[in-house]
């Protein structure tokens, strides 16, 4: 009853929610006509000079393109499910699928997860899974790695056509009905294929009594480009736990939504794509830089249906650096615009006034860099130049724009499920504007980038500091927005008007955007050598012939982290040895820990990998192949105050660094000494003990009597205050390799650590200096 009353909550909680959604989707585009209609015929600063007119139709033309693909999408998005998956599918009429994996100039440890993930893949028949390792850069370590995985190495001797050439390569070499196409990063998980060909099964028998003419083709299913590592915007912006993927939105929402128009847009990876579609247009598209855009417009072009899922499948990583990623989004623009010139969109009868519309704004997005120009200037034309842009009173504008603006802020956030907002897509396209303004202009007037440029994959860069002269722009702009703030707040104390008010609303808010803008290009110094994946799961650690349970916290390829439930001591150095088990994946490893905390009751120890044990495949499978564990909305508290606020903190703060590599206990209790009498010991870690004595001639030596037969001597290490001073414990290796011993300090340990669990974030702090020795002890209270 419990289950059905939850369930029933739950259902009509999701119902509300909708329903919410679709009312406000209706006040927005009425609030949106209402405001166009002031805007055309009311506001245009005829009179006021040339460049204000300009100016004026500039920023108006603008909002109604941009208004007219915010329709487009909240549309589509007005019912966002996916396509019913098909149940019951016969096992044995799953047919032959040829998995290609392009690459051209990723290194080999790369490809090595990649082919492993497309090996791991399920399948009724694994004996009708192909795999080919497509290497257009004609490499011998891609034709040993293929060798050596038992995979099919293809190559060319020329490079016509780039991917799109070195895909039709493949085809030409490989005869399955279906395809899947996986760039050289993206790393499958075991359950692809079994959650995207049934779509194609299904659709084979729907069309087996079927007329040639009445016949519905699933020409590809394209599945979210998801990424395991953390996009530019959350590491840069310390944003890691606050936003999801900026590319989420596109692939879990757009594209789900379009499969309702037959528009949803071939991605290039992580998609399953029919050989009769392909042959039915020649092949890949070979005549535009972004081939995958141009191959799917073409296969729906003939009739062939595309769906779009919203399950992440696969994952890879997002580009790593600030030029790594300005050269994908100009290249995406570029041949977007570009494929959109060369199909005659608006022109194709075959396609309907839906797909027109949508592939139109697939291809006005890509005009946000100059979208965003006109966004910023014009309230710093009026305020810092003088020239009207908008003519407005304040009550006009209380009575149009400020129902328009908070309807549209609401929509977008209901609509894509919080995974997108209007403060975040106005940083994103801030970020990028300044360095594709000119790329998007170039090629809309027919200038075209005619060379395929592949984004580099690798590890994380340190930008920090580095990019100063991508924050040129940025910077003339802030110093634009802040002297138009000081003149605009003259002009209004001058007047004794509120009617500029609107203008400072718009100059405060691209000043923030301008500034996040400039966090991002200062960058963030990475310190991690491999990307770290949220893995909770049960585990086992076995040290001296010990074996303790605990759940994982997150691991990587070269670290792991776990939680618990006691202080367990676990030698400076020494190998611990952890399993991970699950139903696919048997992981035996060693690690030695570098550093512990406690939370609440629990105790994390994090490791580094010293040996993985023979281990390492069923590792990268324990990692990989998962739903990527990066936030998937935008959290609550992700306030533009709290943005800047995180950002200005996070990049003043030195960063501070703790050796720990044994548990830290607040004990706060007396403890008999030997030598001395008794002695309140504050804080023990087996290594070091922080005791407070109360006469004024400190011993050098204690021996502080534990248990009934275990005795820690003690020598003298620093003062940190008045009555408080640290010592070493020179006799706890000898203590720790008694195992009797060992338990009994673990059982005092444990029973004065839960006195105390609530007192963690109050205990003590030791810090190193660069010997790594501690140098004091500061007791936060």
């Amino acid at each position: 009853m419990m289950q059905e009353r939850e369930s029933f909550g739950a259902f009509m909680r999701g119902f509300f929610h909708n329903w919410k959604g679709k009312i406000w989707f209706f006040l927005n585009m009425f609030f949106t006509v209402m405001y166009l209609m002031w805007r055309t015929f009311f506001t245009i600063p005829f009179g006021y000079g040339i460049v204000s007119v300009a100016a004026g139709i500039g920023l108006l033309v603008v909002e109604i393109l941009g208004m007219v693909e915010a329709f487009i999408h909240f549309a589509n998005m007005y019912t966002v499910e996916d396509y019913p998956f098909p149940k019951d599918v016969p096992p044995e009429l799953f047919p032959d699928v040829d998995v290609f994996i392009s690459t051209y100039s990723e290194d080999t440890e790369l490809l090595y997860k990649t082919v492993r993930g497309c090996m791991r893949m399920k399948y009724p028949d694994p004996s009708k899974v192909h795999i080919y390792l497509c290497d257009d850069g004609h490499r011998e370590e891609m034709k040993a790695l293929a060798a050596s995985m038992g995979v099919n190495y293809l190559d060319r001797e020329t490079h016509e056509g780039a991917k799109a050439g070195n895909l039709n390569n493949a085809l030409a070499h490989s005869s399955s009905p279906y395809i899947v196409t996986f760039d050289a990063d993206m790393i499958p998980r075991s359950n692809f294929l079994m959650k995207t060909m049934p779509y194609f099964v299904d659709a084979e028998l729907r069309n087996r009594d079927r007329k040639e003419e009445d016949k519905i083709k699933l020409g590809f299913l394209q599945s979210p480009q998801s990424f395991y590592n953390l996009d530019l915007f959350q590491f840069n912006l310390y944003s890691e736990s606050r936003i999801p993927n900026e590319q989420d939105y596109f692939y879990k929402d757009i594209q789900v939504a379009r499969t309702k128009t037959n528009s949803v847009i071939y991605g290039g990876s992580n998609t399953v794509i029919s050989r009769e579609a392909l042959e039915s247009i020649g092949g890949f598209f070979t005549k535009a830089i972004t081939e995958d855009f141009a191959t799917g417009i073409l296969i729906e072009r003939k009739q062939y249906v595309s769906l779009g899922t919203s399950e992440p499948l696969a994952s890879g990583l997002s580009p790593q650096d600030l030029k790594d990623l300005v050269q994908q989004r100009t290249r995406w623009a570029r041949g977007v615009i570009a494929t959109g010139r060369q199909m005659h969109i608006f022109r194709a009868p075959e396609l309907t006034f839906s797909q027109k519309m949508n592939y139109w704004a697939s291809i006005w997005y890509w005009y946000a860099p100059l979208k965003r120009l006109i966004y910023i200037m014009s309230p710093i034309l009026y305020a810092a130049f003088g020239f009207m842009v908008f003519k407005c009173t304040l009550p006009q504008v209380l009575v149009f724009w400020l129902p328009m603006y908070i309807s549209s802020n609401i929509s977008l956030r209901m609509l894509s499920r919080n995974i997108r907002s209007t403060k975040w897509t106005s940083i994103y396209e801030t970020v990028l504007f300044p360095y594709m303004l000119l790329p998007v202009l170039f090629e809309s007037v027919g200038i075209s980038m005619k060379k395929f440029k592949v984004t580099n994959k690798g590890e994380q860069k340190n930008e920090k500091g580095k990019n100063f002269l991508y924050a040129i722009p940025f910077l003339i702009m802030i110093a634009l927005s802040v002297w138009g703030i000081f003149r605009c707040i003259l002009i209004m104390l001058d007047s004794g008007s509120f009617g500029p008010i609107v203008v400072l609303f718009w100059l405060v808010n691209n000043l923030f955007l301008l500034v996040m803008s400039l966090f991002f290009v200062d960058g963030r110094v990475p310190y991690r050598k491999s990307e770290r994946v949220m893995v909770k799961m049960p585990c086992l650690v076995r040290y001296k012939g010990e074996e303790y349970q605990g759940m994982t916290k997150d691991a990587s390829e070269s670290g792991i982290a776990l939680k618990l439930p006691k202080p367990y001591y676990f030698g400076e150095g020494e190998n611990v040895e952890v399993f991970l088990d699950t139903e696919d994946y048997h992981v035996d490893l060693f690690a030695t820990v570098v550093h512990v905390s406690q939370w609440d009751n629990e105790w994390n120890y994090s490791m580094k990998i010293t040996d993985i044990n023979g281990s390492f495949d069923e590792l990268l499978g324990i990692l990989y192949d998962r739903i990527p564990t990066v936030p998937t909305e935008i959290k609550k508290d992700s306030g533009s105050f709290e943005d800047l606020k995180l950002n200005m903190k996070k990049r003043v703060t030195p960063p501070f660094y703790q050796k720990r590599n044994y548990p830290r206990v607040l004990i706060d209790d007396s403890v008999r000494c030997l030598n001395e009498g008794i002695d309140f010991v504050k804080v023990f870690d087996y290594n070091y003990v922080c005791v407070t004595v109360e006469d004024d001639d400190t011993p050098k030596d204690l021996q502080l009597l534990v248990k009934s037969d275990i005795v820690l001597d003690c020598q003298f290490e620093t003062e940190i205050r008045k009555g408080l001073y640290l010592y070493n414990v020179v006799n706890y290796r000898e203590l720790m390799e008694d195992q009797r011993k060992r338990n009994e300090i673990l059982a005092w340990l444990t029973e004065q650590g839960g006195k105390h669990s609530q007192e963690v974030q109050t205990t003590a702090r030791m810090k190193s200096d660069k010997t790594g020795e501690f140098d004091e002890i500061a007791l936060l209270e």
